[in-house]
């Protein structure tokens, strides 16, 4: 499923125009981008939950060559899944 997809899903669950939930689904990914920008954390519950953590920096190699790279330090998002969306899959 892709964003257009995921768009015609959601106005056809909720009842609305494909303008309607395309800004909804907009809205939603700006705010919880946001949030993340600032180190916040997002808890959707049932659903799960939208988290920023630290890597470390670390040695890795170039597959091509076999040489040592640096890798630098980041932030990168996590993604925990909640029960609900756990036994739903299952």
């Amino acid at each position: 499923m892709n964003k257009s997809d995921l768009i015609e899903a959601m106005s056809s669950n909720a009842g609305i125009s494909k303008a309607a939930a395309g800004k909804a689904l907009d809205a939603m990914m700006k705010s919880i981008t946001g949030e993340l920008m600032t180190g916040g954390r997002i808890s959707l519950v049932g659903f799960g939950s939208f988290s920023v953590s630290d890597r470390a920096a670390r040695d890795g190699r170039n597959p091509q060559t076999g040489a040592t790279i640096k890798i630098p330090a980041r932030k990168v998002v996590k993604f925990k899944a909640g029960s609900e969306l756990k036994e739903s899959v299952n």
